[in-house]
This record gives C-alpha cells, sequence and structure tokens, in this order.
C-alpha cells in the first residue's frame, strides 16, 4: 500500500487556507488568531486542551542512524504540534537537542512498542524517507508526523519540546480498540518505571494486566507482554530500596 497525504495534515505548503480561516473540504485546523500568534501564546492554549498519544518517534543521531523509541507527546484534535517530554538522559533527547527533527508516528504494533521500550530493539524496521524533515518514517505506521522542535526547556528531569508538524501522511488503518494491545502499552509504560516503581508493585500490575492479554490479545500480544515481564524481573534495578 502506498502512503498518502493526510487531507487534515497541516502543512501550510500543502493547505490554502487563510489566515483565521478553516477548509470545510478538508477540515484542516484553523490558524492561531492575532493574539496567539506567538508560540508562546499558542502554546498555553493548547495545554489546557491537550492529551497524551502514545506512539513511536523515530531521530538521527550524529552519525545518520535512525534512532526508534516510543513517547507520549501531548496533543490536541488537529495534531498540528506536539509537546514532547523525552527524558534527558535519553537517545531521543539527544538527538533532537543536536538536530530539532523527527517523525512521530501512530502505530498499533505493540510488539515494536514493547521491544523499543525496554532496549531489546535488535534491528531497526523497515522505513521510508521523510517528506519535509531529514528522517525516517515507519514503513508499517498507521499515520506519521514529521516535526521542527522550535522551543527547548531543560529546566526539569523531563525536557519539554514544543514542536510544530510540518507535514502527516497514513500508510493504513488503525486495528483498532483491543484490551491486550492497550494492556501490553501500559505494562511496556511500567517497565521503563524500574528507576522510580519498586519491581514489586510493577509485577503486581502485570498480573492484573495478563488476564486482558491472554483472553482477548493474539500471538504477537502474548510475545510482547512475556518479554516486557522476563525485563521487569531480569533487569537491575537502580531503586536501593527494591
Amino acid at each position: 500500500m502506498s502512503p498518502t497525504v493526510l487531507p487534515e495534515c497541516p502543512d501550510a505548503r500543502r493547505q490554502n487556507v487563510g489566515e483565521g480561516a478553516e477548509s470545510a473540504a478538508t477540515g484542516c485546523p484553523k490558524h492561531p488568531p492575532p493574539e496567539l500568534r506567538s508560540l508562546l501564546g499558542a502554546w498555553h492554549a493548547f495545554y489546557t486542551a491537550g492529551m497524551i498519544l502514545e506512539g513511536i518517534v523515530t531521530t538521527r543521531d550524529s552519525g545518520g542512524a535512525t534512532h526508534v523509541a516510543p513517547i507520549g507527546p501531548i496533543v490536541d484534535q488537529s495534531l498540528s504540534k506536539l509537546r514532547l517530554r523525552p527524558f534527558k538522559t535519553s537517545q531521543t533527547y539527544a538527538n533532537l537537542k543536536r538536530a530539532p527533527f523527527g517523525v512521530f508516528h501512530v502505530v498499533d504494533d505493540v510488539l515494536l512498542m514493547a521491544r523499543s521500550a525496554v532496549g531489546l530493539l535488535t534491528e531497526s524496521p523497515p522505513t521510508f524517507p521523510a517528506e519535509k524533515v531529514p528522517g525516517a518514517v515507519l514503513a508499517d505506521c498507521c499515520r506519521w508526523y514529521e516535526f521542527e522542535v522550535r522551543e527547548f526547556d531543560d529546566s526539569r528531569e523531563r525536557a519539554e519540546m514544543l514542536a510544530r508538524v510540518l507535514h502527516c501522511g497514513r500508510v493504513r488503518d488503525f486495528f483498532g480498540f483491543n484490551r491486550a494491545k492497550h494492556a501490553v502499552l501500559e505494562a511496556a509504560i511500567l517497565a521503563t518505571r524500574l528507576h522510580l516503581i519498586p519491581r514489586a508493585e510493577i509485577l503486581a500490575e502485570f498480573n492484573r494486566l495478563r488476564p486482558a492479554v491472554s483472553k482477548t490479545g493474539g500471538s504477537t500480544e502474548v510475545e510482547a507482554f512475556a518479554l516486557l515481564e522476563g525485563y521487569v524481573r531480569d533487569a537491575p534495578n537502580p531503586r536501593k530500596d527494591d
């Protein structure tokens, strides 16, 4: 299947929409009114209405290699901007500080999410070149959003990066709501919190999530959940009270 450009993509070069106008044909988001023209003004409005969308981000390291990692930016309904919050110890943070371009993906492959979350992605998944930024698009994603970081805030443990989406597209339909996939997503997030949460508490949450995987998942979801549980049981834990 050939990737297509989403009609609602907030790409000003592909839309011929006037300031403050909205296209009835495409449903393109309105441009900010004059009082929100500054980035800070627009972001203030965005924060109050945003929600977290879990997905995968690709960035490039100093050698040009593609780095794949899970990330949950804060977004609004238009998906025209992203608020990224990577830990400052992460490769994603380092790559975006060096070159402020990346691609955010909406995916339904929970095995990819699981492996990338805990550093067990042995090889990079297939990609094709991004159109508007120097980067790579996952070939099996559902949708992708090419972005440029415009503002950085390094004052907290988790950096805040405010990005504008420059281009987006679609590869295929999202699978749909499935309890097993969502349980694996929760497990992947928990597995990355060993430095914050006692191992016993995380494993207790895994026990709570397991029935959803066994009852409603397929082989991919079962494999992903087992991989994450094994990682949590065996991984060194930096917590001194564990």
